[in-house]
């Protein structure tokens, strides 16, 4: 497989997409990508965050993981973005990180790029279909390649199922309910085998 640059983009505000972002870098450099995981800046202001132990705690532990910038994203072939679903859309805090790339956008600097999506919520119906089918709304208007699992092989039953990203329940204590890990490799896997057949075209 042709070497791949990804970049793992993540909010997290608790701390589920972080650790699906964690899995995802290991899987992928274990599979020979580079890898750069980053965050998008968070917009919450602090009392808000304190105002909540396990956030505060989260936001306090990763401090040293690098903010996303639009280098992260012109560097990279491939993207891969991991958040929880705010009312079935993706959060503020990644929408102004996108909205924010126009400069590249109108430059064609996100054609091709190949993209993927993983999310969360408190419920088995709390919109996470939703949120990552949000996020590849705005993925296609940067003429980006959607590289989704769909259901190409049956560890994605295992983690519910869903065709358009790996999607995890988490309960009010912050534990996952489904075992999704799996299903995060193969979505990884998937998503630089198709970004490897780009590169290796434009070479």
């Amino acid at each position: 497989m042709t070497k791949v640059k990804l970049a793992i983009i993540y909010y997290s505000s608790t701390g589920t997409n972080y650790t699906l972002a964690q899995w995802a870098k290991e899987k992928a450099e274990a599979n020979g990508a580079e890898v750069r995981l980053v965050k998008v800046p968070e917009l919450a202001p602090e009392v808000a965050i304190a105002a909540n132990p396990a956030w505060k705690k989260h936001y306090d532990e990763t401090q040293d993981v690098p903010e996303a910038t639009s280098d992260d994203i012109t560097w990279a072939d491939a993207l891969l973005f991991s958040m929880p679903s705010r009312f079935g859309v993706i959060p503020s805090q990644l929408k102004q990180f996108i909205d924010s790339q126009g400069g590249l956008w109108a430059s064609g600097a996100t054609v091709n790029k190949v993209v993927s999506g993983m999310s969360s919520a408190q419920n088995p119906h709390g919109g996470q279909e939703a949120t990552i089918l949000s996020l590849y709304t705005q993925m296609f208007h940067w003429g980006a390649i959607i590289a989704a699992p769909g259901y190409s092989d049956p560890v994605l039953f295992g983690a519910g199922g869903n065709p358009y990203g790996t999607s995890v329940t988490v309960d009010q204590d912050g534990n996952m309910l489904e075992d999704v890990r799996t299903a995060v490799e193969h979505q990884v896997t998937r998503t630089l085998d198709i970004a490897s057949r780009i590169v290796k075209g434009n070479d």
